[in-house]
């Protein structure tokens, strides 16, 4: 048994405010989206051949795509909690989802949509919220001016009375606590919200959070779209990220008939890995939305603000979701009020003005598993399970592992990782009931090889219920 058990450091690095405050006319909107379980390369910019994404694979194209970013959790409320506060949620007890648990955002957590709004910014969260269900926590409570969605992770896509839409579910659709219905399919009714607030807006610069529930389960698409890609063996995930990308097409042709798209910062990228329950593919990567592999927190991620970051090569450079709260700051010209972040200003690497690894480590935990990037190498920690290395420059996919051959290198990252979770990490506020196991066996599956992507996943958990 090669895992150490580790309660872990590094000090926290604080973000230095060097730009000057950025008259109101000035500074950019800011446009935040999210698509839900999205796999690593099932967009057309990521490399997919059997899906289409032609509106996402245009806006792509005109900024800069990332090809080594990551979101700081492999689950979605985390990872969405980690990303609007540009920190580590274990600061703040926050590594696991909350499902059924009333936890979520701590009161006093300062998170993006705060700030932008003190800088007077007009706020909007438009989607899935995921982050607690308590009144404090409610989006309009959290610095959004506007929100119309859902508090729960997912919902059904259609309209249904016996479903996500009985009374007092927290998955029914809202507008500021107002339970709403609608026709049609749920993506399409976000995105025309999310048009409809661009162009009644105004002036002001806005901020906007589009979180769409796309592609997660349920499984639904409009007959429509299922009729486009008959006889595809994902036609009904080729379906909805067709939706997603309609629906992005909808809020872009928004910012271009109102003015604001050359002047709209925006950032698109998945909150975590590719799921098992969508038929989604991370191709190249090892693993899935879960786990510490590639597969379950490397992303695609881009950036776009008119003509000013077209690359003509794919950046590089290890990357973070944490660096959005940042890079927003430091474009809107905002100095934070005392607020360490562990994310950095990508600014200087969008304007190649800096070139390299925006970060020269990442560090991820959540119950029993821990895992680590140091430049070109992966650590991955499963108490009572396994410890494994790899080097992502030899291989991406994460098959050989490398911690017997290179000790050297293995015990100074265990090193590195105790000291950072020790001076920084508190226990989880929470933890998922059951899970632990499950993700452990899967952990162990995935380190030994025997499992490797979703779809190796799903025949591996017919064979281990035939076995039991």
């Amino acid at each position: 048994m090669k895992f150490v058990y580790l309660l872990p450091p590094l000090l926290l690095s604080a973000f230095s405010c060097t730009t000057k405050s950025t008259p109101e006319n000035e500074k950019p909107n800011i446009l935040v989206i999210v698509a839900d379980d999205a796999g690593y390369g099932d967009f057309g910019f990521m490399g997919s051949a059997d899906m289409q994404t032609p509106v996402l694979d245009k806006l792509a194209a005109q900024g800069t795509i990332f090809t080594d970013a990551h979101v700081a959790a492999s689950v979605s409320s985390p990872s969405r909690a980690m990303m609007i506060s540009g920190r580590y949620g274990q600061r703040f007890g926050y590594e696991c989802n909350i499902n059924a648990n009333p936890d979520g955002l701590p009161k006093d957590l300062d998170i993006l949509p705060m700030t932008l709004k003190r800088a007077g910014y007009a706020t909007a969260c438009i989607g899935k919220w995921h982050l607690g269900e308590a009144p404090y926590q409610h989006p309009n409570r959290k610095g959004y001016d506007e929100f119309y969605g859902m508090i729960a992770g997912a919902r059904n896509y259609f309209y249904d009375e016996q479903k996500s839409d009985r009374k007092g579910s927290r998955k029914n659709y809202q507008h500021n606590g107002e339970v709403l219905k609608f026709d049609g399919y749920f993506t399409d009714e976000l995105a025309h919200r999310a048009a409809d607030y661009i162009k009644n807006v105004g002036n002001n610069p806005f901020f906007m959070d589009l979180c769409f529930n796309a592609p997660h389960s349920p499984n639904e698409a409009r007959e429509d779209d299922l009729e486009r890609f008959e006889g595809q063996p994902r036609q009904v995930l080729a379906a909805m990220m067709y939706g997603l990308d309609r629906g992005v097409g909808t809020v872009i042709e928004a910012l271009r008939k109102t003015g604001k798209l050359e002047n709209t910062l925006i950032f698109f990228l998945s909150d975590n890995g590719g799921s098992t329950t969508n038929n989604s593919c991370n191709f190249p990567l090892k693993g899935f939305k879960g786990n510490k592999f590639e597969g379950g927190h490397r992303v695609p991620f881009f950036v776009v603000w008119g003509d000013k970051f077209k690359q003509e090569e794919r950046f590089k450079g290890l990357t973070s979701s944490l660096d959005i709260f940042p890079t927003v700051i430091a474009a809107a010209g905002i100095c934070p009020n005392q607020i360490n972040l562990d994310g950095v200003s990508l600014l200087p690497y969008l304007t190649g003005e800096k070139r390299g690894n925006p970060h020269h480590q990442l560090f991820w935990r959540k119950m029993n598993s821990r895992a680590m990037r140091q430049d070109k190498y992966k650590l991955i920690m499963t108490e009572g399970v396994d410890t494994v290395l790899y080097d992502l420059e030899k291989e991406i996919d994460e098959l050989t592992d490398l911690y017997e051959q290179n000790p050297t290198k293995s015990q100074e990252m265990i090193s590195a990782y105790q000291q950072f979770e020790k001076a920084n990490f508190i226990a989880p506020t929470w933890i998922e009931i059951g899970w632990a196991r499950k993700t452990d066996s899967i952990h162990k599956g995935l380190m030994h090889n025997r499992i490797k992507t979703a779809h190796d996943f799903n025949r591996w958990k017919r064979i281990h219920k035939r076995n039991h």
